[in-house]
Order: structure tokens, then C-alpha cells, then sequence
């Protein structure tokens, strides 16, 4: 399994942790900062859960006129990770 650490932008939440296992599986996701109810939930909710289709259903979703949001962000870091996956 490997981690990685992301650092969001233009968001509450200052960094991203998670892993992904060798079928492409997030696990461990952990935001620092931001909702305290909102984004612990997020972790759970993806738990397990294909890490391509994750990143495909929260990319664009919007925070107020930020235009990104946490969620959004966690999809460009999951992004980030498969791209050096398979550089």
C-alpha cells in the first residue's frame, strides 16, 4: 500500500492524507483542517472504494464561490496519486 499527502488549495482543509492498495482502493483518508463533521465523514464514505471512480464523483463540487471545495480537492490528489502510479 502505498501513501500520500496532498496539499488542498483554496480550502479550510490544509493537508490530505491517504493510501491507495494495488487494486487502486482508497484507504486511510484524512483531512487536516476544514468541517469537523463533514470531512471525517468523507474518509468513511470512500473507504474501501475504487479511487478512479471516487475522484470522477467529487470533482467540481464547489464550496461556496471558491470555486473547489475539499472534495474537490481530495479528487485532484487522488488524481496526482494514480498519475505517479503509473509514471
Amino acid at each position: 500500500m502505498n501513501s500520500y499527502t496532498f496539499t488542498p488549495q483554496r480550502v479550510c482543509s490544509k493537508q490530505i492524507n491517504f493510501s491507495l492498495d494495488a487494486e487502486g482502493k482508497l484507504h486511510d483518508v484524512k483531512f487536516f483542517g476544514g468541517c469537523p463533521g463533514n470531512l471525517p465523514a468523507i474518509g468513511k464514505l470512500v473507504e474501501g472504494k475504487d479511487a478512479k471512480e471516487i475522484a470522477d464523483l467529487l470533482r467540481g463540487n464547489p464550496c461556496g464561490a471558491r470555486g473547489t471545495s475539499c472534495a474537490d480537492q481530495l479528487s485532484i490528489a487522488i488524481d496526482e496519486a494514480l498519475k505517479s502510479r503509473t509514471a
